[in-house]
């Protein structure tokens, strides 16, 4: 690996991390020696990366800071298109919608025009959800985690019956040819999984999560992880 790869990739794994990372931990991961590490982080210190750093905490990337066009490996390239095509083939428009304006963007802001190779990298999305109808509820949810308001939906059970429920959603699970929301349900005190496809009636409001949405998603993981220990770990 040369010199300019190595400092991209030392750019790479700051940005991966939101907390201080050491030194040590940076050269692991970069396959170098601390004395290279710390040079190389001199070196882009000096062309103007915001890395903040301190002795025995670590470095961290300071937000806010715009790379230039960077150049991806044919491989980052693949990664990226398979995951835009997979959702873009899932019944959320605005989702879907913004899936390709990020490879457009991708392929312009690259010095090398990447629109032939994201065109045809080989790879392909097989997926049942292509041509499902389209379910605007899945952008009302999104916008409702973002802005941690509750909604109101009328939701019907396995036996048909439908309840009106005031919910928190803290996580929305695409699934191939499904999708479930799992909210905070004010109604049952408790967490609770709804199918998007029993969803009658879906109405955003301006009340407040009972709780941060990042406490709640927390509390909704252990309680997952505890029910269901064979997913328990990292995602």
């Amino acid at each position: 690996m040369d010199k300019t790869e190595r400092l991209f990739g030392v750019m790479d794994a700051l940005r991966r991390h939101r907390h201080p990372v050491t030194a040590a931990a940076l050269a692991e991961e970069q396959g170098v020696s601390v004395r290279t590490l710390y040079r190389d982080v001199q070196v882009l210190i000096g062309l103007g990366a915001p890395i903040d750093g301190e002795a025995g905490i670590g470095y961290l990337l300071r937000p806010g800071f715009f790379l230039p066009p960077l150049m991806f490996s044919a491989e980052e390239l693949e990664a990226l298109v398979l995951g835009a095509r997979w959702v873009q083939r899932q019944p959320d428009p605005g989702l879907a919608h913004a899936a390709e304006n990020a490879l457009g963007k991708i392929a312009t802001a690259s010095p090398e025009d990447l629109r032939n190779r994201i065109n045809d990298t080989g790879l392909r999305v097989a997926s049942s959800t292509n041509g499902e109808a389209a379910k605007p509820a899945l952008g009302l949810i999104r916008a409702a985690m973002r802005t941690e308001k509750s909604i109101f939906i009328h939701y019907r059970d396995e036996a048909g019956a439908v309840s009106e429920r005031l919910i928190c959603p803290v996580q929305l699970a695409y699934y191939d040819g499904k999708q479930i929301v799992a909210a905070w349900c004010c109604l049952r005190q408790g967490f609770r999984n709804f199918r998007i496809d029993r969803l009658v009636e879906t109405t955003a409001t301006d009340q407040r999560f009972i709780r941060r949405r990042a406490v709640l998603a927390a509390e909704w993981r252990r309680e997952w992880d505890i029910a269901n220990p064979e997913w328990a770990g990292p995602r």
